[in-house]
């Protein structure tokens, strides 16, 4: 028996283990989604997909053993592979079959909550006996089963492999390295595919059948134990959940009195209307003030911008959460500020059930879309926005022979064209939306259409400022394209950055370099410019008071009309905390004593400490941990 009919043979038994796994969920669950508007078959095609990333990263061990050990091992080689397979199919059964009464009982694919109570055996084996007995032994059975005759069916095929010549095994090595590294990364496009790549449709309940249970399970450990946050906390310092949640709620001006979404009041619109408006936010990519005259930025370099900024409500003293893409999109998204460590974007606990615009919007009626021109399984941005109720995402692959795509995607025009044809439709069916619109062209290496401006004199053509100058061109692209169709009348557009260029400065926090533009444009808006300190989570909030209508939610901020509007920032540098409130800042590193400083032409003055300013800044930090950890941001 030949080298690769011996591989072939377990590989394709693998693959139908998890599709008669995934076929058993499919029949199991086809009443909850039959009647959606989606392609549900698909799952199979996508659900392969999961499986073959999974089963290739199964088959290295195998494959460099058979290939690269000499034929003096065959014996301890042979042994060693009949007997792993033994236990990868023991244990891929057993899984398989935990995977119903989970399913049952949480409504998803094991995740990591499938692995989070081991540390209490004594319960968990209770429990199972107690509620699971059937289960658990109709599993040990065809564990039981599988193993005979798997046993029976290898008998020596493993050893019989090292009948195959050395060299020519060694020569096998190579195209079967290359299938399974292609297998693992499961894309020719810039990044591999991941568990965002079996969120494919509207459904969340077809999203998890098309899941890997196996490859779920790994990934969520995976990511609790790099984006877990209990040793972090720790280095900030302590305080008590309780006593975090009412400082945040003091500072904040946030009164709530629910146990489900700690931070959840009703706000009253200051716009009452009849219909309320659409939501369009177009997400400019490290788009810094110093870049941005009407923001008291560098001239010439926006003036699409500029000339919109008078138009509208113009914030000029705008900060975003962080230093990252996924934080910007949080604050714009959830109106959260950024937790500690990893964004939510990648976390666990946050792929479903946590507040964001489409949530909140759903049962009004309206349809979200995620409109990008990149991949959107980057950052996990597909995967966390339709498990938070995001409708539809349309991304690079979804674009029909764009006439510029660059390495990071489709360009700006381009995506702004096809977000403004989507709502001219949406409209013409009477369809209410909010959609959120996510820029490209500010990342290295600048690519973007010549011809279309003039550009930035003195600087190479491929640089940041023409980068700016391009998405610049393309947001007055998209508004003047906006104010052509009839849907421009009932929409509120936000145009923000999700955070600056690379933060570099020499204060503890680079404050101004969280400086961003903001700008809020609607038919019949009174222009202005909002000049106290505002965040992200602030431009949300006064975006969804100006669509005319009382809402209900946990924003970290407040609309610029309400009384409750604070004068403050929380922003992210690294692994360090600043909270300013007016002038004060208050910093907080890991492993150190907060400080207070004093914010004066740009830089951070030492002045005398302000213990209730580095106590609120150490509340934020629990607070927002806590309410991640037990899912209150909802």
């Amino acid at each position: 028996m030949t080298l690769i009919t011996v591989l072939l043979r377990y590989y394709i038994a693998i693959l139908l283990l998890f599709f008669v796994g995934r076929l058993t969920l499919f029949v199991l669950y086809f009443e909850r989604f039959s009647g959606d508007e989606v392609n549900y078959w698909l799952t199979f095609l996508y659900g392969l997909r999961m499986d073959v990333i999974l089963t290739s990263m199964l088959f290295i061990l195998p494959v460099l053993l058979l290939t690269l050990m000499p034929s003096r091992f065959k014996h301890i080689v042979a042994g060693t592979v009949k007997y792993y397979f033994l236990v990868v199919i023991a244990v891929l059964i057993y899984l398989e079959n935990a995977t119903l009464p989970f399913f049952a009982q949480y409504d998803v694919r094991p995740n990591y909550l499938f692995v989070e109570y081991l540390e209490y055996p004594k319960e968990v084996f209770s429990m199972l006996f107690a509620d699971y007995l059937l289960e658990f032994c109709v599993a040990l059975l065809m564990i039981a089963a599988a193993m005979y005759l798997y046993l029976k069916m290898t008998g020596d095929a493993f050893l019989r492999v090292f009948d195959v010549p050395y060299h020519q095994r060694v020569l096998w090595f190579f195209p079967l390295a290359l299938l399974l590294l292609l297998g693992i990364r499961s894309s020719l496009g810039h990044r591999p595919a991941n568990i965002s790549d079996a969120m494919y449709s509207t459904s969340r309940i077809v999203n998890e059948i098309t899941k890997n249970t196996p490859y779920s399970i790994v990934y969520a450990i995976y990511a609790n134990k790099k984006y877990g946050q209990g040793a972090l906390l720790d280095k900030y310092g302590k305080m008590a959940p309780s006593e975090a949640l009412e400082r945040v709620k003091k500072r904040l001006h946030i009164e709530s009195n629910s146990t489900v979404s700690v931070l959840s009041r009703l706000e009253h619109t200051h716009f009452k209307r009849s219909e309320p408006k659409n939501l369009v936010i177009f997400l400019q990519e490290s788009m810094g003030a110093q870049f941005v005259e009407a923001v008291g930025g560098e001239a010439g370099i926006t003036p699409e911008f500029n000339r919109l900024a008078k138009e509208g409500i113009l914030f000029k003293d705008l900060y975003s959460n962080g230093t990252r893409s996924i934080r910007g999109i949080a604050g714009m998204v959830s109106g959260n500020f950024s937790i500690p460590g990893k964004g939510v974007l990648k976390r666990n606990k946050s792929q479903h059930d946590f507040f964001t615009l489409a949530s909140l919007l759903k049962p009004l009626g309206y349809k979200s879309l995620f409109i990008y021109g990149g991949e959107s399984r980057f950052d996990n941005m597909k995967g966390w926005f339709l498990g938070n109720g995001f409708d539809e995402i349309i991304d690079e692959p979804k674009f029909s022979n764009p006439k510029f795509v660059g390495t990071w995607g489709v360009c700006d025009e381009e995506v702004a064209m096809r977000a403004n044809a989507e709502f001219k439709k949406l409209h013409a069916n009477k369809q209410k939306f909010v959609s959120l619109i996510f820029s490209t062209s500010n990342h290295a290496p600048f690519d973007f259409p010549e011809g279309k401006f003039a550009p930035v004199e003195g600087v190479a053509l491929k640089s940041v400022k023409n980068a700016i100058k391009y998405a610049d061109y393309a947001i007055g692209r998209f508004i003047d394209a906006a104010r052509q169709e009839a849907y421009y009348k009932d929409t509120v557009f936000v145009i923000v950055s999700d955070h600056n260029i690379r933060v570099y400065g020499d204060d503890v926090v680079p404050v101004n370099m969280f400086h961003i533009p903001g700008l809020i444009l609607s038919k019949g808006l009174t222009p202005q410019q909002y000049e106290k300190i505002a965040t992200q989570p602030d431009v949300l909030a006064t975006a969804l008071d100006l669509m005319g209508m009382d809402a209900t939610y946990p924003i970290m901020g407040h609309s610029i009309f309400s009384d409750a509007k604070q004068n403050l920032a929380l922003m992210q540098f690294n692994s360090t905390y600043a909270l300013r409130v007016d002038n004060t800042v208050a910093v907080l590193r890991e492993g150190m004593d907060a400080q207070t400083f004093r914010y004066v032409n740009e830089h951070l003055v030492a002045r005398e400490s302000d213990a209730e300013l580095e106590r609120d800044l150490l509340a934020f930090i629990v607070a927002l941990d806590y309410l991640y950890n037990h899912k209150l941001y909802r």
